[in-house]
């Protein structure tokens, strides 16, 4: 993949036997010096239509990107294989533990699949205990401004190279599922998933939108099982409402993948659940995780969470998900079924560190949430495994 010195085109080498096809993607000027060319004509003087919005730009279509970077079939069987499975657990019917463990938001792509390679050998090495999905987050929430993730400005300068990063976004999946490694996201924006989620076998909605109408309706139309997470102040019950709001057929607004708006209409989605990601103060906990099925159960849903053992589980300290994800798997151990799943933030190495113009960034090191390193990761990914095995031998006896 090779980037010209001023963003506008993008070589690939996409085909479904991954034979190099080269293609040249050409997309327009970034934000930053469109605006400065853009007509006065485009501002509405009257400044009753557009009156804030700066400039605007033309967007690929979803159809457009999915024909450039296709999915071959092997990707197609294991986004539909990974699905079924992670359905199975949230079911009952598959006593493995969900882990979504990979980097709080992706900024590189060499960084990613070299993450990806590693956490493949764990993953096939533990797949009997554990069935490991590959956090890779482009887009981030902010709760003021910053940087908004790999999609909105995918050279993190400001450039808001958009269809640049969507490009990007979705060959990095692509070339994920092709180690055969399944992946998750958090659906933020409420278009963006027409680009990606053929490629994703499990979704997030975010504590900040879990009470969104809008990402509600999207779930109930999402073709992947989602996690809903308790709100910001650990409030648990916007996630059951939200659940319950998933589960429901609903009609909506939206975009086609040919890029025309359109009237959605849902089947809902069953495959919803829960992620404790605490709030004022942590919940992951027995007694948590005892309120949060207690409300669970009240609304006639599963009684099951998933754990988040970063965030406001770890007070946002990164190396303490260790001492968190080593509590939760003890609560496994003693035969807990009602923990579904666990998230951890991981990258190649430790920390996190300041996007600053004209400084070079650490190698494998996260730009937003601070990570534990993937050598830290194994011992937990493997003190997992060991809880879910003696789970699944409390079950049989």
């Amino acid at each position: 993949m090779q980037l010209t010195g001023n963003h506008e085109s993008v070589f690939c080498g996409i085909c479904e036997n991954r034979s190099s096809v080269a293609i040249r993607i050409t997309f327009p000027p970034p934000m930053s010096r469109l605006a400065r060319t853009l007509p006065n004509g485009t501002h509405d003087s009257r400044g009753l239509d557009d009156a804030r919005i700066r400039s605007v730009r033309p967007l690929i279509t979803p159809a457009l990107l999915e024909e450039q970077l296709p999915v071959a079939a092997a990707a197609q069987a294991l986004v539909a294989d990974s699905r079924a499975a992670i359905s199975r657990v949230l079911q009952g019917l598959d006593q493995r533990l969900i882990v979504v463990v990979g980097p709080c938001s992706i900024h590189d792509h060499d960084q990613g699949v070299e993450y990806a390679k590693r956490l493949k050998e764990q993953a096939d090495a533990l797949k009997d205990d554990l069935l490991v999905v590959m956090r890779v987050y482009f887009e981030k929430p902010r709760t003021v401004v910053g940087w908004k993730g790999y999609i909105n400005d995918p050279h993190l300068d400001g450039t808001f190279a958009i269809n640049e990063g969507l490009m990007l976004a979705r060959q990095l999946l692509l070339d994920v599922l092709l180690l055969g490694l399944p992946v998750g996201t958090e659906f933020l924006d409420l278009l963006s998933p027409q680009f990606i989620s053929d490629l994703v076998s499990w979704g997030a909605i975010g504590a900040r939108t879990t009470e969104s109408q809008s990402h509600r309706q999207l779930a109930s139309g999402l073709s992947c099982p989602v996690g809903f997470k308790n709100g910001t102040d650990g409030g648990i019950k916007i996630a059951t409402d939200a659940i319950q709001a998933a589960r429901a057929s609903h009609a909506f607004m939206g975009m086609t993948k040919m890029g025309q708006a359109a009237i959605y209409e849902t089947r809902g989605n069953s495959d919803c659940h829960v992620i404790l990601r605490g709030g004022k103060v942590p919940n992951y906990s027995r007694a948590d995780v005892d309120t949060a099925c207690k409300l669970l159960g009240e609304a006639g849903l599963r009684e099951q969470v998933m754990i988040d053992v970063s965030h406001a589980n770890s007070s946002k300290l990164h190396s303490r998900q260790i001492s968190v994800a080593a509590d939760v798997a003890r609560q496994i151990a003693t035969g807990d079924r009602r923990i579904a799943g666990v998230m951890i933030e991981s990258h190649l190495n430790e920390g996190r560190q300041e996007i600053v113009p004209g400084k070079a960034l650490k190698h494998g090191v996260s730009v937003t949430d601070a990570c534990i390193s993937f050598d830290q990761t194994i011992p937990v990914l493997e003190g997992l495994a060991l809880a879910a095995r003696n789970r699944r031998g409390i079950a049989a006896t």
